[in-house]
Order: structure tokens, then sequence, then C-alpha cells
């Protein structure tokens, strides 16, 4: 397994290895949704590596490395040795064919020697919960399913994923690896705290709250904020999640983030499924456990040997990234401290992240987590 980095700019263009790398198999990347609308950036990359599957999307930020930039397309190039890919994309136009959706992608992926399944979706136009649950519905937790949607930093106008193409908006598209001798790790953290009472979901439909404890969702949600939080909805809504649990598990708790509301309605659309009778309870964090949450994700994730060469794809929620401001980079730092040196990084900030549940084993719909996966080749 060989992995280049790589990123392109606007002003100097792509910044890539003089040799090596023309025969990589998979080119991934991020970038902003302004930039990734350019040609130049693709003809540059396919140039450099015409064999190559593209695959990437739009994000509230790149992580690259040690660093985290906005204004870059910052990728990595990979060339296996004895894994082979597929690929598969699907268009949707409304959330409610997500989950067919899904299940159309993991049956065009599945197959007996399945490793692995990377997914990358719009990230406003899906259920992220009904895309989990259709993919599952097909693969179940025979091989990990990790990913994330992508994000339009905290504007929520547009994504874009593309796959081999110029990025769009309303694509969901996936790699399968396949073979015996790729080792997938995968970790999620954290570093959320609850406060406030419990609430019950008394009404919702899919991702759309409608009532918490029988109040309007969005009034209750309200009485929590400040003038220039409620002013700043729904952005802003992401410094505050809401943590549900099933009444019939307490142990199976998920994370949601707000990704719109509704001001006549006084609803709100979340980037996963809001089941009735589930409760639901507001979330704050510091800088010091969201740090502390990315190392957890790292010491669960790795599979790479201390010296052996392996990717780690980082993918933390646009929510982290506004609370943590000026100090985003203090969770890289705590993953960098983790993970072992000769491992590649790259990453984005998204809408939702996809991984298996610590639990269950079953993939969900992470939101406001930090999301490693950790790919790497057993030695011959």
């Amino acid at each position: 397994m060989k992995i280049h980095t790589l990123s392109w700019t606007p002003v100097s263009g792509l910044s890539a290895p003089e040799t090596g790398g023309e025969d990589s198999d998979l080119v991934i990347y991020f970038g902003g949704r302004e930039t990734l609308k350019g040609a130049a950036w693709r003809e540059a990359f396919s140039a450099r590596f015409p064999s190559a599957l593209h695959f990437g999307c739009s994000a509230g930020g790149q992580i690259a490395a040690n660093d985290i930039a906005d204004d870059t397309i910052n990728a990595v190039a990979v060339k296996f040795e004895r894994t082979t890919l597929r690929s598969a994309e699907i268009e949707i136009a409304d959330a409610a064919e997500t989950r067919r959706c899904g299940q159309t992608l993991a049956a065009a992926l599945d197959a007996p020697d399945l490793a692995g399944v990377l997914v990358l979706s719009d990230g406003l136009k899906v259920n992220g919960s009904e895309l989990v649950a259709g993919l599952v519905d097909v693969i179940g937790k025979r091989a990990p399913i990790c990913g994330g949607l992508a994000a339009d930093d905290a504007e929520f106008l547009e994504t874009l994923v593309g796959l081999s193409g110029p990025p769009r908006a309303g694509l969901i598209a996936a790699i399968g690896f396949y073979g015996k001798d790729l080792r997938i790790g995968h970790g999620s953290g954290g570093g959320w705290e609850v406060f406030g009472p419990n609430r019950i979901i008394t009404k919702s439909q899919g991702n759309v709250l409608l009532e918490l404890d029988g109040q309007p969702a969005l009034d209750l949600y309200e009485s929590y904020l400040c003038p220039e939080d409620i002013e700043g909805l729904p952005g802003t809504a992401m410094l505050f999640p809401l943590l549900i649990r099933s009444p019939d598990c307490h142990e199976m708790d998920l994370v949601r983030t707000v990704l719109a509301i509704d001001r006549e309605t006084r609803s709100m659309t979340f980037a996963g499924d809001m089941p009735t009778g589930w409760t639901a309870q507001l979330m704050r964090s510091t800088l010091e456990s969201l740090a502390r949450g990315a190392a957890t994700a790292a010491d669960r994730s790795s599979t790479i040997p201390e010296n052996g060469d392996g990717l780690a794809l980082i993918i933390s929620c646009v929510g982290r990234k506004l609370v943590m401001g000026q100090r985003v980079a203090d969770e890289i730092d705590a993953i960098v401290e983790r993970l072992p040196a000769g491992a590649a990084r790259l990453g984005f900030y998204s809408y939702g992240e996809l991984s298996p549940h610590a639990r269950t084993g079953f993939c969900e719909l992470q939101n406001q987590t930090m999301t490693i996966m950790t790919l790497t080749e057993a030695p011959l």
C-alpha cells in the first residue's frame, strides 16, 4: 500500500510528489463547496493520476496531516497491492428515498470478500439514519461501513459529492474494498455532556422533530438559547446538539445535529431520525473534553503498525469546529499523538459521521463526533 499526499489551490495549483503515484487506484479529496465547483483542479488531478477513481465531497474544512485548511483541496492518492475496489453511486431527490438508495448502493457493492465500505453522501437531501439503515439491511455488520455527510461549513446551502466526475448536489456514492489482506479499523469519540431535563419526543416524522413533551420543538429548544443564538439558527444549533436514547435500551444513545428549522411550523430537521417515544436532552461541551473525545476515537481505530504504511481517514463534525474556534487544532493534535507516526492523515468536517456503534457493531449515523477509519494492508 503506497500513499501520496497532495493539495491544490487556485493560486499555486497542484502540489504533489514530482514522481510516483501515477498508477494509484484511488484518490480521495475534500474541499470547500465553491472551490470544488471549478474545473482546473479536476483536470490537474486527472492528468497526474489518470487510472484512479477520484472520490470526495465538500467540507466544512479539510484535515491534512497536522493542519486544518478552508481554501485548499486536500487529497491522498493510494495504490493498493492486494486489495481491489468497486464503486457505486445513486442520485437522490427526496429524503423519503434515502433507505432505498442505501439498499441499492449496498447491493451493488456486496460480495463474499467485501472488507469494508466508505460512503460519502449529500449532507442536506438525505436522512442519514435511513441511509445507514439501507446499507445495514444488506451488509449488516459483516463488513465495517464508515463515511460521512458532505458539508457546507455553517451555510447549509448546498453540499457536493463526486465520484470520477464533477462533484454535484444530490449524490450518494461509495467505494467497496475487497480482499483478505486489508485491515480496517474504526472508532468514534464525542466529548459532549448533557444538561437540562430529559424530554420525550412526542411527535416526529422521520428526521423532522415536531414536539417535545407535547410542546412545539423549536419553542422548547429556543428557551435554552440567548437571543444571539436564536437569531443565528440553524448554524448556532451546532453548538447545542441533542442526545437521544431508546426507551428500550438505555445503552443505545445517539447524538443528533440540527440541519434546518421551520419558524412557521416550529419544527426542526435533524441529520438523522428522531424516533417518537425516545428521550432527548440538550448537550454542550468544553475544548478539553472534545480533544479527549478525539483521542478516544484514535485509540479505538488504529490498525496501522508503528512502522507500517497506512491511511487514517478523519471525519469530524462542523459543530465541533464551531465550538473549538481558534483551538480546533487541539483535537487534531490529540489524534496525532495517538496514531503511528507513519500514518497518512486526511479528513473533513461533516454534517454527520458514519461508523459502527461501539456497543452493537452495526453502522450508525453519528453526530458531533470525531470518527476515524484506518486502512492498511497486512505485510506479506
